[in-house]
This record gives C-alpha cells, structure tokens and sequence, in this order.
C-alpha cells in the first residue's frame, strides 16, 4: 500500500505530509519496508506490461 492516500488517525492529515511524530513514523517504516510500497499503482502496472512484453518476446525469439 502506498503511503499517499493513508490518513493519520492522529492528527487527521495524509501521513505522506509528516505533520505529527505518528505520521514521519509510519512513513519512514512504510518507506523502508520495500521498493515497490512507494510506487503507485500505474507504475506497478507499467511495469508489469513491460514485464509481460520480455517475456512474450524472449518466447517469440527462442520459437
């Protein structure tokens, strides 16, 4: 889940903004936790079209 549309139930702000010690916490720990959790959802999809087009053209190329 990326961290952009979370809402701090602290002090009621996006946690990306990092207005309280709660929502720099959790968007560090968020950060850190892998390199896919900061994309958003269409990069994630564009990526796997590009890589679902490899693969096809790897298995056209060695047919």
């Amino acid at each position: 889940m990326t961290y952009d549309r979370l809402v701090c139930a602290n002090c009621a702000a996006p946690v990306s903004e990092g207005r309280c010690p709660v929502c720099r916490a959790n968007r560090e720990r968020l950060q850190q936790e892998s390199f896919f959790a900061g994309l958003n959802p269409m990069a994630l999809i564009a990526l796997l079209a590009m890589l679902i087009a490899a693969v096809a053209l790897l298995a056209h190329q060695t047919a």
